[in-house]
Formats: structure tokens, C-alpha cells, sequence
């Protein structure tokens, strides 16, 4: 049975139960309940696992260090759920002390499964839009990494602090405009199209690709940019018609 197939009543019992072992697993240095609620199988167990591993940290300074011990001792287990509750618990601390993190980030980033990946773009996400000048910093650091992948994984990372602050992961984008492995370079168009839609946002973005020299690619981009004002059209600060007018008033688009 899941977590949200109990009922409410159920579920609170259920989630202060949780809280109660992970206070066990903390304070007589034990690893039985954490590792047990890491590993299971529905997604909103993992999940209330690093966010209370979280707002103990947050709330019980005697306890960091020990939440980072055991969170580092969960990134070297063999199961893949394990490494990815780990790595999404770190992003939670991340958002306020982002140092000791990012050093197990990289490590997280090469990890051979792809859900362990993923919990490091969705943590950067977080991470980056309340404390984004280390993540900034960590991503700039990896934006030539000769993996492929992992020059992916940061360019997506930033996209969400992009949505509200395009004006601080635009220079990171503009490194990049050269990039020639295609699965990357959609990554950079993809972000482009993100970071473009909300109010002050189209402008800053069209500011800066005027003057970047990869004119294919700025093509491509402002293509996924006038995209995502139809596919958001709902969400987005101008209507389709009036970004088009304003991108072609800066472009010979057509």
C-alpha cells in the first residue's frame, strides 16, 4: 500500500511514525529506519525522508553533522533509491549551505544510474533559485566538462533560477553557443525557451542573443522561445503574436 492510498488520518500517523525512527537513526548513531525509508518504492516515502532529513537539519544545529554523515554514507549504498533520496536530501540542505554539498554532487553527477542524475539537476534547481551564487559558481566549473553529460546536467540545473533571473545564467549560456553535441546543445535551446516567458524576462533574453555570434543557433533558440510563449500560453507574460513582434523587431527571423 502506498502513502496516499492511507488516509489523511493514516498519513499524518504514518509520516510522525517516520520522524520518530529518523530521530532514532540521528541521535544513537544507528542506520536502520533511514536507509529502510530511502529504499522503498513509493516515491512520497523517498520524499518525506529528505525533507524531514532536511527541516531537522534546518531546525536542530546539533544535528548537522550527523545528517551529513549519514547522507554521505547513504550516497555509497548500491541501491540506486538510496544514492537518489541521498543526493535529494542534500538538496534540501543545500538551499541555506550549499559547500559541502556541491562536493558530493560531484560525485552524484558521474553516478551510473540516471535517477541519481536527475535528483542532482532537480537539487541544483532548488538549490540555485534560494542560494544560486555557488550553484551559478558550480555549474560555470562544469560547463567544459569532457563528459557530455555532465555539461547537460548543469545547463539544466540553472534553468530554474533562469526563469525568474535570466540575467545571471545568460553569460553561462553564452559560453556554451558553440556547443557540438546535439543532445547538449537542445539542452541550451530548451533553457532559452524557460528563462524567456515570465514578465522582463524577453527582453533581457533577446538582449544578450543580439550579441552572440552562433547565429544558427540563435535561430533555433528564439524557434523554441516563440514555442513555449504558445505551449505556455497560459503562464506567460506576452501572448504568442506579441513576443513574435517583439523578437522580429530585433530579427530577421524569417
Amino acid at each position: 500500500m502506498g502513502y496516499y492510498d492511507l488516509t489523511k488520518e493514516e498519513r499524518v500517523q504514518f509520516y510522525n511514525s517516520m520522524k520518530d525512527e529518523i530521530l532514532i537513526d540521528i541521535t544513537e548513531n544507528n542506520l536502520q529506519y533511514i536507509p529502510m525509508y530511502s529504499s522503498n518504492s513509493d516515491t512520497y516515502i523517498r520524499k518525506n525522508t529528505y525533507l524531514i532529513l532536511g527541516r531537522l537539519y534546518d531546525t536542530n544545529p546539533s544535528f548537522q553533522n550527523r545528517i551529513i554523515q549519514i547522507l554521505r554514507e547513504l550516497m555509497k549504498s548500491e541501491n540506486e533509491k538510496v544514492r537518489q533520496t541521498a543526493v535529494n536530501g542534500l538538496g534540501e540542505i543545500g538551499k541555506k549551505d550549499a559547500g559541502m554539498v556541491l562536493e558530493c554532487f560531484e560525485t552524484a553527477l558521474v553516478d551510473q544510474h540516471h535517477s541519481v542524475r536527475n535528483a542532482v539537476i532537480g537539487s541544483l534547481k532548488k538549490m540555485g533559485q534560494a542560494n544560486p551564487k555557488p550553484i551559478l559558481s558550480f555549474a560555470k566549473k562544469h560547463l567544459h566538462h569532457p563528459e557530455a553529460e555532465i555539461r547537460r546536467e548543469v545547463i539544466h540545473g540553472i534553468e530554474l533560477r533562469g526563469r525568474t533571473h535570466p540575467e545571471e545564467v545568460l553569460p553561462l549560456l553564452e559560453e556554451v553557443q558553440f556547443e557540438k553535441v546535439k543532445r547538449v546543445k537542445n539542452m541550451v535551446i530548451h533553457v532559452f525557451g524557460q528563462i524567456s516567458y515570465k514578465k522582463g524576462c524577453l527582453e533581457k533574453v533577446v538582449s544578450a542573443l543580439l550579441k552572440w555570434e552562433n547565429k544558427e543557433l540563435v535561430n533555433e533558440a528564439l524557434v523554441e522561445i516563440l514555442d513555449v510563449h504558445v505551449r505556455y500560453q497560459d503562464f506567460s507574460d506576452k501572448t504568442y503574436q506579441k513576443a513574435k513582434e517583439y523578437i522580429d523587431s530585433h530579427f530577421n527571423l524569417y
